[in-house]
């Protein structure tokens, strides 16, 4: 037996009303199991949900559809009127939300793909519909409702949400890939406690627990920190089936692909915005009292050969690092209206008390060493950001007292803006010593042991690599925290320069290069540049109202005398920004994530003069149990340091998992038939992986001769004439997308709404229809498209150096000519004494019999299926039909549509 995450059998929905009822009919991708809700509406101000846990198949929702519509018209036997009609039409539950009156739903109505991780796709939410539930006759109005709605809704929904079916985005891919590993016997304990707890008699139905040819399929709970819509579910966390329930994260996801001679490596730069003190700029400073950070962004890099899909046979690796604000008091003054308000310390911590929750939460998520490092202003004339640094050395001295010498917080000051001015020495070669000496610490995620050749050719770096190396391959142990005053320019740069450091490091364990290096203006590293900027410009917009203004060009010092003109513009923009639309922005986020709940009779959301006690609880109550002032973490977590608590194999992380067997055919764990949908018509024009950035196509130069390596130095000449170099060439890319994702996006899918009834009950995709918030489109005529075909395709003397068309030598024809016989010989052996058992039919479903003599080899023996004459018929009618040739109906034909007529409408 195996594991494997669980996917989601709720991926289409469509939302039935009646005047007393809303049904949501849930199905998976090939609409063969259906989930129904049922959601009251005759409850003026409570949330009313029965799901039945019952798992329905497409005959039995259609006749339950047809009971509902038939049992709900006004007149019995009227055939004009519906008693059932289709609201909308959708891709998943945000959830519920009550703010005066009743309760309304939140559903994705629109979706593209962003991202795919061994298979398991991550989508990004393009727009949302909201629905209040209770009908009108029961509605009890109240004059304040329209403008918490409409401040609600100032949280755009189809800026930068994410989601997905089966990977779980809350957490790193470490722990994801950890869990599966899991050792089988404790799974099978896991299994069996949640039969015995579980409400659902169908899920386990037909399965023993233990042997078997089943997979255990693994799904965990989220990291509340980084779920946006957790307050959202809480109403109907405990009543409805897990498959309802999905998560979405907030903050920036983007994939390219890097063509290594051919060979498809996948990079994805995935980032999560903590929903714990979130908020913008100058109003979310510092720490709260539970140690959460404003601005906490987990930004996760990961790397994977996309040749090989599947998590157990794959070759994984991700390196994780964090940015947040100085975890300490503190806040600035905007009234003052100065553009850089002065820095006040708002409470005397002298036992580091916040500092030490914020360190506590980031041991068990990541283990040890933790290592900040603090790019404030060192030396000032006017002391102002210095006055961080003395408090935050203070609070990790004091801290570092009671830790073990070897797990210790390592604090790493280093002043950029100093170094940025200085014409004498290189800003990003002395963060590349620093990024080098950080990962050499920290190590990073793999999920296959050292390839032998590293053995045979020792490098001196990878052997003084840290990290915590294990059967299956290495581990990452502990993090960098990396903070300006704002976490925004200085930051992403640092964090650039230590993602390519690790990317190395990363295409070295995977055998694509043969020293972990990596040089600047490679297609490679600019590849990546594209990615972390693209990343930068959206958590600076989400935080601070305008994109990026000092980029890694900046601080090379090779950016354009035009780049000033833009900085120039946007320091005004986040300057208007901060000043008079961060406070709406900043009460949007505190209704959307429920830290304000509003209460009849109770100050309004815009009555309150600040919000300091919404997310500082402790303020308003006096806690009776006191941590201790030199025992500051949880118990346990220092016991399996290095190692990050989470992901230690006890009791305490077991309950956090849902474990259930299931055949291995079956489509919850089925990550094939989930990506390649079999029952589906697939689109070349559509297909998210051949859309999306590409490293040869978008950032190689034409004239590359022979030499298309990713990892070969361009010189500035060459560099300037790819695809995205300059801007006539630019302008002509069919997809432009700058801040949206770094990835050119495929169509987004649109549930298309309907009032008509669907006999299937699940939604149609208009995989044409584009969002208009989304990445702009811009429609080529024919002409362009000639030359855009012409910038991609090219001949394989250009891209490889060698001409596929040239003859094979005679020795190599000879050889061909020699396995083709040992092939043939093979084929004509008696097979009848070979028999395929199998205790479940669905085991006959593919039935491989290899044909080569040598054991190594993937060819087998493939027999064509057999149609018989009717379906022959059939398909030559078809054929006939698209040219235009119907055949006339027979009296067979005209009797079925009687039948279909009776049953569906009389």
């Amino acid at each position: 037996a195996a594991a494997a995450p669980m996917i989601s059998s709720v991926q289409k929905l469509v939302l039935y009303e009646t005047r007393a009822r809303y049904f949501l009919v849930g199905s998976n991708p090939a609409e063969t199991k259906y989930r129904v809700l049922k959601i009251d509406r005759t409850e003026p101000k409570d949330l009313v949900i029965i799901d039945d846990k019952h798992v329905y198949t497409q005959q039995e929702v259609r006749e339950l559809l047809g009971r509902l519509d038939l049992g709900n018209r006004t007149k019995i036997g009227q055939k004009g009127s519906s008693g059932l009609s289709r609201a909308v039409s959708a891709f998943g539950v945000v959830g519920f939300v009550r703010f005066l009156e009743g309760y309304y739903i939140v559903l994705i109505t629109k979706r593209r793909k962003m991202a795919d991780i061994g298979g398991h796709a991550i989508y990004k939410i393009e727009d949302t519909n909201m629905i209040y539930i209770p009908n009108d006759s029961v509605r009890v109005t109240h004059p304040d409702e329209a403008r918490y709605l409409r401040i609600f809704q100032n949280v755009d929904l189809s800026s930068n949400f994410y989601f997905s079916y089966s990977y779980d985005l809350s957490h790193s891919l470490q722990y994801n890939l950890t869990i599966l590993r899991m050792p089988l016997e404790t799974l099978r304990t896991e299994t069996t406690q949640t039969r015995q707890e579980s409400f659902d008699i169908f899920e386990d139905e037909g399965l023993s627990t233990q042997g078997g040819s089943g997979v255990f399929g693994v799904c965990s709970k989220p990291y509340e920190k980084y779920v946006w819509n957790g307050k959202l579910l809480e109403a109907v966390k405990n009543t409805v089936h897990r498959d309802w329930l999905l998560y979405i994260i907030h903050g920036f996801c983007g994939q390219s692909k890097l063509l290594i001679y051919g060979r498809p490596i996948y990079v994805t730069l995935i980032a999560r915005r903590s929903s714990k003190f979130a908020g913008t700029r100058f109003l979310k400073r510092g720490a709260n009292c539970k140690g959460d950070v404003a601005n906490e962004v987990e930004t996760e890099q990961i790397l994977y050969d996309a040749s090989v899909m599947s998590f157990s046979a794959g070759s994984y690796s991700s390196y994780v690092q964090v940015r947040g604000s100085v975890p300490l008091y503190w806040s600035q003054d905007i009234s003052t209206m100065m553009p850089k308000p002065p820095i006040t310390l708002d409470q005397a911590d002298p036992f580091a008390h916040v500092a030490a929750l914020h360190f506590d939460q980031m041991l068990q998520r990541f283990g040890s060493p933790i290592i900040i490092l603090n790019l404030v202003k060192e030396r000032e004339k006017r002391k102002h950001e210095r006055i961080l640094s003395e408090e935050l050395v203070a609070a990790v001295t004091y801290l570092n007292q009671f830790l073990p010498p070897e797990h210790a917080i390592i604090y790493i000051p280093w002043d950029m803006a100093k170094y940025t001015k200085s014409k004498l020495c290189n800003v990003l070669d002395r963060l590349n010593v620093i990024a080098e000496s950080v990962v050499k610490k920290t190590g990073f995620f793999v999920n296959r042991p050292d390839s032998y050749c590293s053995i045979l050719r020792p490098d001196e770096k990878w052997n003084e690599l840290g990290g915590c190396v294990v059967s299956t391959g290495r581990l990452q142990t502990g993090v960098l925290r990396t903070n300006c005053v704002d976490c925004l320019d200085r930051t992403n740069t640092a964090q650039f320069m230590v993602g390519k450091c690790a990317l190395a490091y990363q295409l070295y364990s995977l055998g694509l290069i043969d020293k972990p290096n990596l040089q600047f203006d490679t297609d490679a590293v600019r590849l990546f540049e594209e990615l972390y900027e693209d990343h930068g410009d959206t958590l600076s917009l989400q935080y601070g109202g305008s994109q990026l203004v000092h980029r890694v060009k900046t601080y090379r010092k090779i950016a354009p005398w035009t780049q000033h003109s833009k900085d120039i513009m946007q320091t005004l923009s986040r300057y208007y920004s901060n000043a008079f639309s961060d406070a709406d922005r900043q009460d949007s986020i505190n209704l959307f994530l429920g830290v304000f709940k509003p209460v009849e009779g109770k100050p309004h959301l815009w009555e309150l003069p600040t919000d300091f006690y919404l997310h500082h609880k402790n303020t308003l109550s006096l806690s009776q149990t006191r941590r201790s002032y030199t025992y500051w973490w949880t118990t346990g977590v220092l016991k399996h340091l290095p190692l990050p608590f989470d992901e230690v194999t006890c009791a305490e992380n077991r309950h956090k998992l849902t474990v259930k067997k299931f055949h291995k055919y079956e489509e919850e764990i089925d990550i094939h038939n989930e990506f390649f949908r079999p029952y589906e018509l697939s689109s070349f024009d559509e297909t998210f992986c051949l859309a999306m950035t590409n490293s040869t196509r978008d950032f190689m130069p034409k004239n590359v001769g022979i030499d298309p390596s990713p990892f070969t130095v361009r010189k500035p000449e060459e560099t300037g004439k790819s695809v995205l170099g300059n801007k006539s060439n630019r302008e002509e890319t069919v997809l432009q997308r700058k801040t949206a994702a770094s990835a050119p996006p495929p169509p987004s899918e649109e549930a298309v709404s309907s009032s008509s009834e669907d006999d299937s009950g699940t939604d149609k995709e208009d995989e044409g229809a584009v969002s208009q918030r989304s990445t702009p489109v811009k429609v080529t005529d024919t002409g362009d498209n000639t030359k855009i075909t012409e910038n991609v395709v090219q001949s394989t003397k250009d891209v490889y150096g060698v001409n596929l068309s040239d003859v094979p030598s005679e020795d190599d024809l000879a050889i061909y000519a020699r396995f083709v016989q040992l092939g043939q010989s093979q084929q004509k052996q008696d097979k009848s004494s070979q028999q395929f058992c199998s205790k479940h039919h669905l085991d006959r479903v593919i039935n491989l019999v290899p044909i080569s003599s040598f054991s190594q080899d993937n060819i087998y023996e493939v027999q064509p299926p057999r149609a018989d004459r009717k379906s022959i018929e059939i398909f030559h009618a078809h054929i006939q039909a698209g040219r235009g040739n119907m055949q006339p109906l027979g009296k067979d034909d005209f009797l079925m549509y009687r039948e279909y007529i009776r049953n569906r409408y009389l």
